[in-house]
């Protein structure tokens, strides 16, 4: 008989984190998926900063299929693209002038990484603002199916804003 793991992230915790994928999300590939190339999941990435820097809500709702699950850095998981497209409006809302360079990192099968960094004007506070995150996007033939996101933000010229040290 083997021991229950123990700890923060441990599989059986029920203080599991809600930001770990799942089974299913970490193994099912089924053959229904689209497999994108390199050259393919670049242009998709570039697809996507073009949408997200002119702010078109249009072209970003419809990256997300129906069912989409979110989870942006702190945020609540999100479930459908409606909850999704509800958070990215109210994002948008408060990032004046975004300023958005996305970079292809790794891609396996229907999975794939970006990094990416912005700029932009907090519309809340008017100071100047910069941001650095890592994406990794589980698709569905050319949409978003899972979108996981970690993000650190700062004031531009600022200190580190990230409790670490």
């Amino acid at each position: 008989r083997r021991a229950t793991p123990r700890g923060a992230g441990g599989r059986n915790d029920p203080d599991r984190a809600t930001g770990f994928m799942n089974e299913s999300e970490r193994t099912q590939v089924s053959n229904d998926d689209f497999v994108l190339t390199w050259t393919e999941a670049r242009q998709l990435v570039q697809a996507v900063e073009d949408a997200f820097g002119a702010a078109d809500l249009t072209a970003i709702k419809n990256g997300f299929t129906e069912d989409a699950v979110a989870r942006f850095a702190d945020f609540p998981e999100m479930h459908g693209r409606c909850e999704i497209m509800k958070f990215l409006t109210a994002r948008f809302a408060r990032t004046l002038g975004y300023k958005l360079t996305k970079r292809l990192q790794v891609l396996t099968g229907n999975r794939l990484a970006n990094t990416w960094d912005a700029c932009w004007t907090d519309a809340k506070t008017g100071r100047a603002m910069v941001g650095r995150g890592t994406e990794i996007w589980t698709m569905r033939g050319r949409q978003i199916a899972v979108w996981d996101a970690t993000f650190n933000v700062w004031e531009k010229g600022g200190p580190p804003a990230t409790p670490v040290i």
